[in-house]
């Protein structure tokens, strides 16, 4: 009967947060891949801003790798983790040295800080079904002086 009210599989919403910080710790702060793969389901799927089409354990493992090529002090920072049924939301800030370019950055030596927001969907078993993630690369632009953002006009009031 707990299992049926926690939902989920028996998990706990503290569980289930558990297993987005640990995979952001794994992954982006480490760089341990195979161990973060660990906590994926066979079917995972990672979508977000900077991919153009969702990809695989696989995809993710790569985009990360060259991430963390890029700025290899990389950090990540959870700052907030909530849990709803099978889903948890992280937001979270990621910071590190750019020392070669990535995603049309070009080097700077400055520590550069995104913002991330992430939606996570857990199997029944507790693995990481999908990930879905927005980060804010209009902020990473604007801290390395680059042209501002799309100018949009707004119709009057």
């Amino acid at each position: 009967m707990l299992a049926a009210l926690q939902g989920n599989g028996g998990m706990s919403p503290e569980e289930r947060k558990r297993r987005g910080r640990q995979h952001i710790d794994l992954s982006w702060c480490k760089g341990r891949l195979a161990l973060a793969e660990q906590l994926q389901s066979r079917y995972f799927s990672y979508k977000s801003s900077l991919v153009s089409q969702p990809v695989n354990s696989a995809g993710f493992g790569l985009m990360v790798r060259e991430i963390r090529q890029a700025i290899p002090d990389l950090e990540a920072v959870v700052d907030e983790c909530l849990s709803e049924g099978n889903r948890v939301v992280t937001s979270s800030t990621l910071f590190g040295t750019l020392v070669s370019p990535i995603l049309g950055f070009a080097p700077s030596g400055k520590i550069i800080t995104i913002a991330a927001m992430s939606i996570w969907t857990l199997n029944p078993g507790g693995d990481i079904e999908e990930i879905n993630t927005l980060f804010d690369l209009e902020g990473a632009r604007q801290q390395l002086g680059m042209a501002g953002p799309i100018p949009i006009t707004l119709p009057p009031t």
